[in-house]
């Protein structure tokens, strides 16, 4: 692994923290792209109104000076403005008054846990007798972090010429027609302006009904995002190792995210049902002397490598399961049938996930690139990454190693 990152932090903590190692030297840095790039999170049709306070205010600690990385691991930390009201439920050390805690709104003890959650598994996991442990992580308010870590993978990319674009191509039921173009390598801006991020206008016009719908319902709706990359070169990942093949690490990147529950790439579980010659992408050569397929039914992946061609993921998030009119638990106190808890939740989340899957599609593929060219700076990057792009495009012979005449030394 050439790039790793952790996050810390709870949902009502003082404050989240991610730490990104591996990061080479003299990768931009800007603090209002950051900004933006966190306000994309905030937004989207079906949020909560906790997104219209829950403002990112964040601090960069560390590996970055004057507008660039300096090579040493970036630290970023989010400060959660809601601190104020929860530093005695959350603080670090053993409460004064327990049973005044217990009492308050904030501090009583959540028993009642949300199906679908990690809630109730957690607490049978870790010996809890109540929810707020469990909760606080578990909690999407964690994928901030990732967001902005994710800012970082992003600018590397972005600096060798490879773009990530994310949009929505269903909300419950409603889907795009399989022919609506994709967004294209600069389409992010205007993916972002429609509410529902979908630029199939009579498409997100449906979704947007269709939200509207499950909260007058007080209800809850999941769905599918499809997550574009441009610009990549054939061979990143390996085909050697399972764990090493750049399918099972983006699959895995995306299912991290909280709520979601399946990954496609390419044409997915709908290659399933064609025969074979049309499931696979034919190959040819370009004006150039290189190859092309001639489809994109893999989605740039093949034998868990990326082909050059524009790499397609799509995954599936289901509906969140905080819901205002709750679902049936167990008191897990008393043992008696109850409704489960309720947390401020988003009706609809996937518009807004999106810009996570981004991120962490983000991270995976910045690692997998500098596992290919090695290198501590930008500089050193661009230029093994130009080596190879040359070497691949003239085909098999100009990329393979030359072979020593009988009797040759070594350099």
């Amino acid at each position: 692994m050439a790039l790793r990152y952790l996050t810390a932090g709870e949902s009502h903590g003082p404050a989240l923290v991610g730490i990104l190692e591996g990061l080479p030297a003299g990768v931009p840095y800007a603090r209002n792209a950051l900004e933006h790039e966190l306000a994309r999170r905030r937004l989207g049709h079906g949020r909560s109104p906790r997104m219209d306070f829950e403002i990112d205010r964040f601090e960069v600690l560390g590996g970055v000076r004057h507008g660039v990385t300096m090579g040493s691991p970036v630290a970023v930390v989010i400060h959660n403005t809601e601190w104020p009201k929860w530093t005695a439920v959350m603080s670090p050390d053993p409460p004064q008054d327990p049973l005044a805690l217990e009492r308050s709104g904030r501090g009583a003890p959540l028993t009642r846990p949300r199906p679908g959650h990690a809630d109730l598994v957690g607490m049978q996991k870790y010996g809890l007798d109540e929810a707020r442990n469990i909760l606080e992580r578990a909690s999407a308010r964690e994928t901030a972090t990732r967001v902005a870590l994710g800012f970082f993978a992003r600018a590397l990319l972005s600096e060798l010429g490879i773009s990530v674009v994310s949009h929505v191509v269903r909300i419950g039921e409603v889907s795009v027609p399989d022919a609506s173009p994709a967004p294209g390598p600069d389409d992010r801006d205007a993916v972002d302006a429609v509410g529902v991020r979908c630029l199939d206008a009579e498409a997100a016009g449906r979704m947007a009904e269709r939200i509207d719908r499950a909260k007058a319902e007080r209800d809850t709706l999941g769905g599918v995002v499809e997550v574009l990359v441009y610009g990549l070169p054939p061979g990143l990942g390996s085909h050697v190792h399972w764990d090493r093949k750049l399918d099972t690490r983006l699959a895995a990147a995306l299912m991290s995210v909280q709520a979601f529950k399946g990954v496609a790439v390419g044409d997915g579980f709908g290659s399933a049902a064609v025969p074979g010659s049309q499931a696979h992408d034919e190959i040819t050569t370009d004006t150039e002397g290189g190859y092309r397929r001639i489809t994109g039914r893999a989605g740039g992946l093949e034998g868990g490598m990326t082909t050059g061609e524009p790499l397609r993921l799509r995954a599936a998030m289901k509906p969140l399961s905080s819901l205002t009119q709750p679902l049936a638990t167990v008191d897990v106190r008393t043992g008696q049938p109850a409704e489960a808890i309720q947390q401020r939740s988003d009706v609809c989340a996937v518009p807004r996930a999106g810009v996570v899957c981004e991120a962490v599609v983000a991270l995976t593929l910045a690692d997998a690139l500098l596992e290919k060219t090695g290198g501590d700076s930008l500089g050193e990057v661009r230029r093994n990454l130009l080596a190879y792009r040359s070497a691949v495009a003239g085909g098999p012979d100009a990329a393979a190693e030359p072979h020593m005449a009988a009797g040759s030394e070594a350099p």
